[in-house]
């Protein structure tokens, strides 16, 4: 990147560089029917998906820390029984807010 004349231009062209690289963040989610037609659910862990490399998955009380080839991989790692049991794990992604910042307070 050739930095441009001006120190206005150049960051906000740091700024899009940011957020064209920025991982994506997901919540692996587990759901279960408590009874027919009542199901509840719980954010087992968070995870984070880089363009292209490893995804970064931590669970939701930060006990436990993992490294997969893919956000699916997760999956797996939180299903019991092979959902056998009626509970059924799925991916919810954050989508991107658009916007970048150098100021931590106004950060997401």
């Amino acid at each position: 990147m050739q930095t441009p004349d001006s120190p206005e231009h150049f960051d906000k062209e740091i700024c899009d560089l940011v957020l064209a690289v920025a991982p994506r963040i997901f919540a692996v989610v587990q759901e279960c029917e408590v009874r027919p037609g009542l199901k509840d659910g719980c954010v087992a862990a968070w995870g984070m998906a880089f363009h292209e490399g490893p995804v970064h998955v931590t669970t939701a009380d930060g006990t436990g820390q993992m490294v997969l080839n893919s956000p699916e991989r997760a999956l797996r790692w939180f299903t019991r029984d092979g959902g056998e049991d009626g509970l059924t794990v799925r991916l919810v992604w954050l989508s991107r807010s658009g916007g970048a910042t150098f100021d931590h307070a106004e950060a997401a």
